[in-house]
């Protein structure tokens, strides 16, 4: 095991590049398995834990996976193997994308029920209402789904709320079904888009990714490409609120600033200069923060995956600030772990009331979750003394070489065994 010792209080100058985005990249690697001619080569994927699992997965099904840096080589041709029932699969939320993957090129999967981050209660069940519109019979027996169909034929589906998951997996499904398939009350975010593209290039004919409604017009077959994922828009966000929480001048680079545009907008009510320019976004601040209101919405509103950082940049902006979270109910456990560090917390529900202290101090703390750890890392960054972040595992599964990121802007971070 391993965890992070940073002494902060420095303020963080230079440039950082931008990673390819972990919510496209987990979605898009089990979409390649679709294609039964050609391989798919995936540029711009990132060096994260959550890719190294699917790496596995895929391997565990039989494809041929050759990873060189930011690239991947999937050669699912001579697939046949429908179970994915491993270790990995349980590990990790994303391999449900097996299940719509697995249904559209074979009518048929038997995947293990995921894991993931413990933010709350994230059931499938739209997925599972999508995958039955089609025409599929779906099971649920000794902690795996079962699925088949023997043809699956578009029609419409209206999801009861909006999905990221069911939207991206009831695509892939649909992709090769019989007709024409209409989504209604989709998902929007910039990695749904992503995925639609890479469906696209594979010769599938999505329409109107980014939009409330998404059309599939079905295909027969789909085949390899050569595709390079979004940048990640929430690593983005994350040294945007390191950098306004620290204080400093940081250019953050290979980004699509209108991905960013619900966070820059709220920074700047903190008081943050914040300057697009083509493919890169300059962050200026003194330090010296006034706190806002925050609630968390489908895109293109605040993101969910960014509260817990921002949350821990208010807990030094002065005032009162009052941080809304309404997609996950379970998203404030890394409060009880800044408390260590000084900050006034109070939770009640789905929100927490945050009143601005003048510092935070070096604590022991621990990463409860993926996005939770990058909040107790930008806590630890503002803080005065030494901090310890534990758990770093979850920061690892969607923050590439966090610390080696941060050293190169100025931080004092290092990575140790415990």
């Amino acid at each position: 095991m391993e965890k992070l010792i940073i002494n902060g209080g420095n303020k963080l100058y230079g440039e950082v590049d931008i990673s390819g985005a972990k919510n496209a990249a987990v979605a898009i690697i089990p979409a390649a398995i679709m294609a039964s001619d050609k391989k798919c080569i995936i540029d711009n994927i990132p060096d994260i834990e959550d890719v190294h699992c699917l790496e596995r997965i895929l391997k565990s099904l039989g494809c041929n996976v050759i990873k060189e840096k930011n690239t991947i080589e999937i050669d699912s041709t001579n697939l046949t193997n429908t179970n994915a029932c491993t270790e990995d699969v349980r590990r990790m939320r994303a391999s449900y994308y097996f299940i719509g993957a697995l249904l559209g090129r074979f009518g048929k999967a038997r995947v293990d029920l995921p894991g993931g981050c413990p933010i709350g209660v994230r059931p499938i069940d739209q997925h599972i209402k999508g995958f039955e519109a089609l025409g599929a019979d779906v099971v649920i027996e000794h902690g795996a789904v079962i699925i088949k169909a023997d043809k699956l034929v578009g029609t419409k589906i209206f999801f009861d709320v909006v999905s990221v998951g069911a939207t991206i997996n009831v695509m892939l499904a649909a992709t090769l079904a019989e007709g024409v398939t209409v989504l209604e009350n989709v998902a929007k975010e910039p990695h749904v888009v992503d995925v639609a593209n890479f469906l696209n290039s594979m010769g599938a004919n999505v329409k109107g990714a980014g939009t409330d409604v998404i059309k599939i017009f079905g295909v027969k077959k789909l085949k390899g490409c050569n595709y390079s994922v979004i940048p990640d828009q929430i690593e983005a966000g994350t040294y945007m609120i390191a950098t306004s929480a620290c204080g400093g001048e940081v250019t953050i680079k290979n980004i699509i600033p209108k991905h960013l545009e619900s966070m820059s907008a709220k920074l700047m009510e903190t008081g943050v200069k914040i300057i697009p320019n083509g493919d890169s976004i300059k962050v200026i601040s003194s330090g010296n923060l006034k706190g806002v209101n925050v609630k968390t919405l489908p895109y293109p509103g605040f993101p969910t995956d960014i509260q817990q950082p921002m949350t821990a940049l208010l807990c030094v902006a002065k005032g009162r600030s009052i941080v809304n979270e309404s997609i996950w109910e379970n998203r404030f456990k890394h409060v009880d772990e800044l408390k260590k560090m000084g900050a006034a917390v109070k939770v009640e529900g789905k929100t927490a009331i945050v009143d601005g202290v003048q510092k935070l101090t070096g604590a022991v703390v621990k990463a409860t979750d993926l996005r939770a750890g990058a909040a107790m890392v930008i806590a630890a960054l503002m803080a005065f003394g030494t901090s310890e972040v534990e758990g770093i595992e979850h920061i690892d599964r969607g923050y590439p070489h966090i610390e080696d990121k941060f050293k190169m802007l100025g931080a004092d971070i290092k990575r140790v065994k415990k």
